[in-house]
């Protein structure tokens, strides 16, 4: 994306942090965006139940909504609890007036406790502002609702009920199917090309409070960074499965516990499908990283000089080659937000050869064998599919992020090898790497069989070079010239 997303969640406020605002507020920084919040409602819950509601002057949520538009431009709105039939009218009249670029509405009439957050005069109203909306995110409940008819029971059933809905309003409808029964959890996207099903497991897990919201607020930052709608649920759909699944670990309250937001920045990058079984299938070769000897000197600072200037040197060689795969890669992407995304890259390993490396190294020396392998190998790459490409790349970004990660731990501003730890142990470059997770998950999905095996075989050979290359330093005979 070319700028950061700005999303306006309009919404309640839940003081435990797992739903409404903070939940919004939550979702959309963890996917890049930038939150802003305008407030419809104040609870008194926890994740045991809601106690009571108090619904702020109408003049003062008018005020809200307008001063925030008088000023700031909105990429994206998402809407959420709006308590009462007179609320939806002062959202409905401000959309009506500003019309940002993408609303999202999330019709919340019931929370996950069960207690119910809309006045039942306020329905009708609701069904009115669907029409209002880009994309309609209801439960299975909230969707019979929304249509006037029993709760479906199956997905078929639900399924033709969001047809229905999406056909009333002409938004675009994100069927959820967490409520029915089976062993997988069906979601999808219902528009006017058709329907969109997103497969996924049915997790045993009991924090689920502020789903709906988190999912929502998702979808808007997405959408606002210029994904479809069908993208941002490929993406979102996996993410959200492992922010449950990461929930427990928060031990907050003892009812439905919220999601874990921010799991990613707790050591562990997103992954689903293809990258999935990727980084699982190179497991041996991640531990045998860790375990050299050249990434635990790094970290305890007993690395001998020599042997690192000797590494960057070679890496100085190593990102002039790659920055020219990056540009490959941005050349045949099929959007312009993954072509900006690589050109992005591309620039930045230009920069990080010029300013981390040529500051260290003075001699730059022909390369040595598993450098040019390693070049080799991404040059042929080059020549391939976009996928292929993809996942050439992918380990330069996941293994170093990682392996960055704990490193960053040990760093302090005395850390002989400090600049380098924050290089790769920083939040912007984590992003980037789950940035490019997504586009490899992405690819993957639109390839056919026989180029997924080719982008599995291009993963795992630059994986198997990168190890290489982390075991070349402490091979070098330090009676030898170490920059040749």
């Amino acid at each position: 994306m070319s700028r950061i997303p700005r999303v306006l969640s309009i919404a309640g406020s839940d003081p435990s942090g797992g739903a409404g605002i903070q939940a919004d507020l939550k979702a959309i920084a963890a996917h890049g965006g930038y939150g802003m919040a305008v407030v419809t409602a104040l609870t008194a819950q926890s994740t045991r139940g809601v106690v009571d509601v108090h619904v702020p002057p109408l003049p003062f949520l008018d005020a809200q909504l307008r001063t925030l538009s008088d000023d700031v431009a909105i990429d994206a709105v998402k809407i959420g609890m709006l308590a009462s039939a007179p609320v939806v009218a002062v959202v409905e009249r401000w959309l009506a007036d500003v019309r940002p670029p993408l609303v999202v509405l999330d019709p919340v009439m019931v929370a996950t406790s069960g207690d119910r957050l809309l006045a039942s005069d306020a329905e009708d109203a609701i069904r009115r502002l669907c029409a209002a909306a880009d994309l309609v995110t209801p439960n299975v409940p909230e969707l019979a609702v929304l249509v006037g008819e029993p709760v479906a029971a199956t997905w078929d059933a639900a399924l033709a009920q969001a047809r229905t809905l999406q056909q009333r309003t002409g938004a675009a409808v994100l069927l959820k199917g967490g409520h029915l029964d089976g062993a997988t959890c069906l979601d999808a996207v219902v528009d006017v090309e058709g329907v969109h099903v997103v497969d996924g497991p049915r997790l045993a897990a009991t924090s689920t409070h502020g789903t709906g919201c988190t999912l929502s607020s998702t979808m808007a930052t997405f959408a606002a960074g210029g994904a479809t709608w069908r993208t941002a649920l490929d993406v979102a759909k996996p993410w959200l499965a492992a922010a449950i699944a990461a929930g427990e670990s928060l031990e907050v309250g003892h009812g439905a516990g919220p999601v874990d937001h921010l799991h990613a920045l707790r050591g562990a990058m997103p992954t689903s499908s293809w990258t999935s079984a990727a980084w699982d299938r190179t497991a041996d070769v991640r531990a045998d990283v860790d375990a050299c000897a050249f990434v635990r000197g790094l970290g305890d600072g007993s690395l001998e000089p020599e042997r690192f200037r000797w590494y960057l040197a070679q890496d100085a060689l190593y990102l002039g080659e790659y920055a020219r795969v990056l540009a490959r890669a941005s050349a045949l992407a099929p959007t312009g937000d993954e072509q900006a995304f690589w050109a992005r890259s591309a620039a930045s390993a230009i920069e990080e050869e010029a300013s981390l490396h040529r500051s260290h190294v003075d001699v730059v020396p022909d390369p040595a064998a598993d450098t040019r392998a390693y070049v080799d190998h991404l040059q042929a790459s080059a020549h391939g599919a976009y996928a292929e490409v993809v996942a050439a790349v992918l380990p330069c970004f996941w293994l170093y992020a990682d392996v960055g990660a704990r490193l960053a731990a040990l760093d302090d501003a005395a850390h002989p090898f400090h600049d380098w730890l924050v290089a790769y142990g920083d939040a912007a470059f984590a992003e980037a790497t789950r940035r490019a997770i997504a586009i490899a998950d992405a690819a993957a999905r639109d390839a056919g069989p026989t180029l997924r095996a080719r982008m599995d075989a291009a993963f795992d050979r630059s994986m198997a070079l990168e190890l290489a290359f982390f075991e070349a330093p402490v091979r070098v005979s330090l009676h030898e010239p170490v920059l040749g």
